[in-house]
């Protein structure tokens, strides 16, 4: 493959800019944010760097496109692709970030942080026992690399770990993995749910009426994608205390609008599709490592299956 011409277009395109000029590429590169990239910046290039495009472009004439994501639904989720057209992700920190964020609200609600803040308020001293997390049945929804991640660091503290998966097939990290056809089965057992899956056509509203009436008492968080769930059907669970708490980082449309009912809800913690981050150097690095493996002729980890979606 010979890549000439890269047009990079990201909201943090100045920065990216500053770093991969440092690197002296013998490339040409444009690098910039998506309300200037126009249509004749698209013919231009035979490569494309981007993420969260909110437009429509055909990108069948190009060699290669680089999500700055670990995400490739913008791409690929209910749109027609080119399988000539090399299509690669970013791998790098977010399996460790997406652990510690759904560790820091489990440890909250095992250790009663919103319990002992409101009695403090009241000047109210009332024991009550954290409970362990090695008491602990947490599943997992996606057993790639972010969920694999997830789950060992959950194990190393004596969680046992259940994982989802389109497969089922199974992965050392999990006591076991489920197909995701027959995840139902299980999920009356455990105490904690966490997404990682990416939209697909399977995901797409997964998280549904069926799945809230199956559970009890648990806690949701999700960090895959936002149409992966109902709202609706997770607000009805809330009401009838089928989900006690729900942790979400990602949804449908982004920014939340004000008019949501999951703002007011007083169960729901939101925070702005903050769980992992890419960040400028992570992203500059694992953007040049693919680009050298390409050149070179080497096997690339980050490579999409098209027919998968991931």
């Amino acid at each position: 493959m010979n890549i000439k011409n890269i047009v990079v277009v990201s909201p943090m395109h100045k920065e990216l800019q500053r770093l991969i000029t440092a690197k002296k590429l013998q490339k040409n590169f444009r690098f910039l944010p998506e309300e200037h990239f126009t249509e004749q910046d698209l013919q231009w290039a035979d490569t494309l760097v981007a993420f969260n495009m909110k437009a429509t472009y055909n990108f069948s004439h190009l060699q290669w496109v680089h999500s700055l994501g670990a995400g490739v639904d913008k791409f690929l989720f209910k749109k027609k692709w080119n399988e000539n057209v090399l299509l690669t992700r970013t791998i790098c920190s977010f399996g460790q970030r997406i652990a510690e964020y759904c560790l820091s609200y489990i440890l909250k609600d095992l250790q009663y942080h919103d319990q002992f803040h409101a009695f403090k308020k009241e000047k109210k001293w009332q024991p009550m026992t954290p409970k362990l997390l090695s008491e602990q049945k947490v599943m997992i929804y996606g057993t790639g690399e972010i969920g694999q991640k997830t789950a060992k660091i959950f194990s190393l503290l004596g969680v046992d770990v259940y994982g989802v998966s389109l497969s089922g097939k199974q992965k050392e990290v999990f006591t076991e993995v489920i197909a995701v056809d027959n995840h139902l089965s299980r999920v009356s057992e455990m105490d904690y749910f966490i997404n990682t899956l990416p939209l697909t056509e399977k995901t797409e509203g997964l998280f549904n009426e069926d799945f809230f009436n199956n559970v009890s008492n648990s806690g949701f968080i999700n960090v895959g994608r936002g149409a992966s769930l109902n709202e609706a059907a997770l607000l009805e669970a809330l009401d009838q205390e089928q989900i006690r708490f729900a942790i979400l980082d990602v949804f449908s449309e982004e920014p939340l609008p004000r008019n949501n009912k999951l703002w007011e809800h007083p169960n729901v913690w939101i925070t702005p599709h903050i769980s992992a981050v890419t960040t400028p150097v992570e992203a500059v690095n694992c953007f040049i490592e693919t680009l050298k493996n390409l050149e070179e002729g080497l096997p690339l980890s980050n490579k999409v299956d098209i027919t998968k979606g991931f």
